[in-house]
């Protein structure tokens, strides 16, 4: 099948659930299967393979069971990539029609079971449940959907892990276009990943990290970039040569059903990825063996932007990554931004993307920001080495702009930042705007031939930042169209709120002074006076 075929057909799949799900709702129940799908038909061309290496299929089939029981295949070491039980097997769910909520249920709890890798990926949505004493989903819609999946087979000789990989990240665009502002929580916009890749240019054998993973979608691009630059063309599709290493992966991802995501979406593409669960600013999963932060080649992230975060979990940090200064409660952007630093090791770069505000907030501010004064330690420390504005209505939670920060711990140009003010290049969509390859390409190369260009970029010094007071907008340093820059409605909220946040500071302070002076601020029957 060609991506067209596939993605047309796993969109009918999709189409099955309309009525009794919301749109939003279809991943829930669709990815779930579409993976075990594969799983299964995977499973018997394993086993095929086998049984015409031994001449026997009974054969083969008692050292896949003899493997699953020393655990040999549950340590990635067995004839077979996961162990599919006979109810989990698609011949056997499509021979249910009664029952078939629950039967679904029960097969890919059974899945997990035998996979412990796959324990609370696979398993986390109950096809059975009901809410106010009615079936979510009745059985009849499940058949249907069961029958949409029957047509075709997703084995290994049916489709390759690339073309099924994108067919899969299809769909989860298309949720994330029907689930709107929550959508930011799990995906990255195809292209805006593409461009991080190609800015980091991954080489072979590189540890990369995202400590927001979402679906996954940033790592996989980045081993798809490595696949670009290093691969070999075979049977129509690209080939790492042995003689190149492939990316080590790995990912933190705080909600459990975009984890589970994360997961499916990584094995669908035939590629090995650590996904770890939990928070990662509270609880980070990556440490070395004396405890410390694992340190990385590669970073590569979309946090929530303006993420609320108590101030108290800075100040009690073990791992030391704040040292820069504490973010501001309403804004935990440079909170992330240090967490990542840490996490690089001492040749690391990084790319993430951030609200427009991270890179001018608190700058012109009469006495400290937070924020702005994170910021020039990181300037002062020639960390920043470019900031890049993308245009407005990419991303599917919000309509502003967003920018990418790269940061270098040993910079190609000492001393210099590169600010691209790409603003203009995009293409109207509907619902979103997106990257042709043509601005792709255009953004890629003006970062790595460090090129100023009339209208598009600039490259300024480490002192000319600090003259600007640490403002490191490009819309601030290249001009297009004179057009005057409109904050968006998210980032005055956010100024806001530090304002109130630091008037609070201020009153807090006072009030310490005038008790150590034995004197009260006076009080009104309303509040302080």
């Amino acid at each position: 099948m060609d991506t067209t075929t596939l993605e047309n057909w796993l969109w009918e799949a999709a189409c099955a659930l309309r009525g009794p799900v919301d749109a939003p709702k279809f991943k829930d129940y669709i990815l779930p299967l579409v993976f075990l799908k594969r799983l299964s038909d995977v499973f018997e061309d394993e086993l095929e393979r086998l049984a015409e290496e031994y001449g026997d299929r009974k054969l083969a089939f008692r050292i896949i069971e003899e493997e699953r029981a020393q655990g040999i295949i549950a340590e990635r070491r067995g004839s077979v990539r996961f162990y599919i039980p006979e109810n989990a097997r698609w011949t056997e769910i499509r021979r249910h029609r009664t029952g078939l909520g629950q039967y679904l249920t029960d097969a890919v709890r059974s899945v997990a079971r035998e996979n412990p890798r796959l324990a609370g990926v696979i398993d986390i949505v109950d096809f059975n449940a009901t809410t106010a004493g009615q079936r979510i989903v009745p059985d009849e819609y499940l058949a249907r959907l069961v029958d949409v999946l029957s047509r075709h087979r997703l084995g290994l000789r049916d489709v390759e892990p690339d073309i099924l990989g994108r067919a899969y990240e299809y769909l989860l665009r298309k949720f994330a276009e029907d689930q709107g502002r929550s959508a930011g929580e799990f995906y990255t916009p195809r292209e805006v990943a593409i461009l991080m890749a190609r800015i980091l240019d991954p080489q072979p054998g590189m540890e990369v990290y995202d400590p927001t993973c979402g679906s996954g979608g940033l790592l996989i691009k980045t081993h798809f970039r490595l696949l670009e630059t290093y691969g070999v063309q075979e049977n129509g599709h690209r080939r790492l040569p042995l003689e190149h290493a492939p990316l080590q992966l790995f990912g933190q991802e705080i909600n459990p059903a975009t984890y589970a995501m994360a997961v499916m979406n990584v094995v669908i593409h035939d590629m090995e990825a650590e996904i770890r669960l939990g928070d990662t600013i509270r609880h980070p999963a990556f440490k070395d063996p004396a405890g410390r932060l694992k340190r990385f080649d590669l970073v590569v992230a979309n946090p929530m932007w303006n993420q609320d975060i108590p101030t108290n979990v800075y100040e009690n940090d073990p791992y030391d990554r704040f040292s820069f200064g504490i973010p501001p409660a309403s804004s935990a952007d440079w909170g992330w931004l240090q967490h990542m630093l840490a996490s690089l090791n001492d040749q690391g770069r990084m790319a993430v993307v951030l609200d427009t505000g991270a890179a001018s907030r608190g700058s012109g501010n009469q006495g400290s920001n937070r924020e702005r004064d994170i910021r020039r330690k990181f300037v002062e420390r020639d960390l920043i080495e470019s900031v890049i504005l993308l245009p407005e209505n990419l991303f599917y939670n919000t309509t502003a702009p967003g920018i990418i920060i790269t940061i270098n711990r040993k910079k190609r140009h000492p001393g210099e930042i590169l600010l691209i003010n790409a603003s203009k290049l995009f293409a109207k969509g509907r619902p979103k705007n997106y990257l042709t390859e043509e601005h792709i390409e255009k953004i890629a190369t003006l970062y790595h031939e460090w090129r100023a260009e009339e209208g598009i970029s600039t490259v300024i010094t480490n002192e000319t930042a600090a003259a600007n007071d640490y403002n490191l907008s490009p819309s601030r340093y290249v001009a297009q169209n004179d057009r005057e820059e409109v904050l968006p409605l998210e980032e005055v909220v956010v100024l806001l709120q530090e304002a109130e946040e630091e008037r609070t500071e201020a009153d807090q302070a006072l009030q310490a002074v005038l008790r150590e002076l034995g004197l009260q601020r006076p009080e009104t029957r309303y509040g302080r006076a």
